[in-house]
C-alpha cells in the first residue's frame, strides 16, 4: 500500500470525502491568510502611521464596504484555519469520548467566535465624517 504524503511530511487522506476537503481548504486558506495579512499589515503599519490610528480611524475605514469585507474575509479565515488545525491536533492525540467531547467543544466556541465576529463587523456603525473637522 503506497502513502501519499505532502510536501509538509504529513499523510494526504486516502479518503475522498470530508477530510481531503479539509486537507486541501487548511491549504488554501494558509495561503489566502499570507497574503491578506501581509496586505493589512503593510496598509496599517508601513502605510498609515499606526501613531495616528485610533477608533475613529477605524471606523472611517470601515465606512468602505469593501475593507469590512477584507477584514471580515481575514477573520473568517484565520478562526477557520485555527480551529480546522486543533480539530486535526485533538483527532492526533486523542480517542473515543474524549476526542467527541473536546471536538465538539471546538465547534461551538468556533460557531460562536464566528457569529461574534461576524457581527462586530457588519454591525459597526459607519462613520460619519464631519466637513472641517
Amino acid at each position: 500500500m503506497t502513502v501519499r504524503v505532502s510536501r509538509s511530511g504529513r499523510s494526504k487522506p486516502q479518503s475522498s470525502g470530508f477530510e481531503l476537503a479539509i486537507w486541501y481548504l487548511m491549504r488554501l486558506s494558509g495561503l489566502a491568510l499570507f497574503v491578506l495579512v501581509l496586505t493589512h499589515y503593510l496598509i496599517v503599519h508601513v502605510i498609515h502611521d499606526p501613531a495616528e490610528q485610533d477608533a475613529a480611524w477605524v471606523a472611517i475605514r470601515w465606512s468602505s464596504t469593501f475593507w469590512r469585507a477584507f477584514d471580515w474575509l481575514m477573520l473568517m479565515l484565520v478562526l477557520f484555519h485555527a480551529f480546522m488545525g486543533m480539530r486535526t491536533i485533538v483527532g492526533d492525540y486523542t480517542r473515543g469520548g474524549l476526542r467527541t467531547l473536546l471536538q465538539s467543544g471546538l465547534y461551538l466556541l468556533a460557531i460562536g467566535l464566528f457569529v461574534i465576529g461576524t457581527l462586530v463587523v457588519m454591525t459597526l456603525p459607519a462613520a460619519r465624517v464631519v466637513p472641517g473637522a
